[in-house]
């Protein structure tokens, strides 16, 4: 039978005969959502990047490579559990440890920026507080130590961090408490990197972390006129090829032990956001591994 349109299995960049075992990333997409507190909808955004991904070129005109080599298996989405965002921490380390014990590369595709803490408790518990550091990209700091009665709040997801990490740096923040700024230093802040070229920044962030980075990025670091699908929009923020530009300098000085995208929030009927998120984590997977590939 003749078919119009053929469209590739529904899995993280559409990928024909994906294998686990011969896989070096783990896509896990975890359509939670839990503790918003201004626009809701990023339980959505899972399917929403895994849809989209399903349209890219594999081929990299960048690195001459088809990223898509290294080896990509996509999981069923995990449930959610409802009964408390604690319980769902717990529920995401689970099931991220024993891709650890494996050898692959955890990568989380949020839902709510929660999700997070549970991967990194996971990677926490194998390599020890003090054996890598967390690069987070945001526009908020995520400090608090509670927010809205809950310590498990995508508001303080960086709070969880520093009791699972003694290496913490985050870059394009351009919302945080008072308290907070007077408190932490291992902050880059949007302010400042103006004054700044990407190589600096990349080389500030390579200065200010160790070997081994788990690397947690929530969209709204980037500007909402190049990603409005956030829950949370901050205006002055990073651009798509800044961001580019500063991971690849930064991940061929790195070993990636773990990633997490978080906090797209779809617009029904407005697939471009949608498409960058998927875009970027390819990107970021691609510079990860260029030295496997290159």
């Amino acid at each position: 039978m003749d078919i119009l349109n053929s469209m590739p299995p529904y899995n993280l960049f559409g990928l024909e005969g994906s294998d686990y075992n011969k896989a070096k990333v783990v896509a896990i997409p975890i359509p939670y959502e839990s503790t918003v507190s201004y626009k809701s909808g990023s339980r959505e955004g899972p399917h929403a990047i895994i849809e989209a991904s399903r349209n890219i070129e594999l081929y990299s005109e960048i690195l001459e490579k088809d990223i898509s080599k290294i080896g990509i298996y996509t999981t069923e989405e995990i449930l959610p559990d409802v009964s408390s965002p604690e319980n769902m921490v717990k529920r995401i380390e689970s099931e991220v440890s024993p891709f650890l014990d494996d050898g692959k590369l955890p990568l989380v595709i949020g839902g709510e920026h929660t999700v997070m803490v549970g991967s990194l408790q996971a990677i926490s518990k194998k390599y020890g507080k003090d054996g890598f550091s967390v690069l987070h990209f945001d526009a908020h700091s995520d400090s608090r130590d509670s927010f809205m009665g809950s310590k498990y709040s995508h508001a303080c997801v960086m709070a969880r961090a520093r009791e699972l990490c003694d290496s913490c740096y985050s870059v394009g923040i351009r919302s945080i408490d008072e308290e907070d700024y007077r408190k932490y230093k291992d902050i880059l802040y949007m302010k400042d990197m103006h004054d700044m070229d990407d190589r600096s920044i990349a080389d500030l962030i390579i200065e200010k972390t160790k070997k081994k980075i788990y690397f947690t990025f929530d969209m709204d670091v980037m500007d909402p006129s190049e990603m409005p699908s956030v829950g949370t929009p901050e205006p002055d923020g990073m651009r798509y090829r800044q961001i580019a530009s500063i991971l690849q300098r930064v991940f061929a000085r790195k070993e990636v032990i773990g990633m997490d995208f978080t906090e797209l929030c779809p617009i029904p009927g407005f697939t471009a956001p949608n498409y960058i998120a998927a875009k970027l984590i390819y990107t970021a997977l691609g510079y990860a591994f260029a030295a496997d590939k290159k």
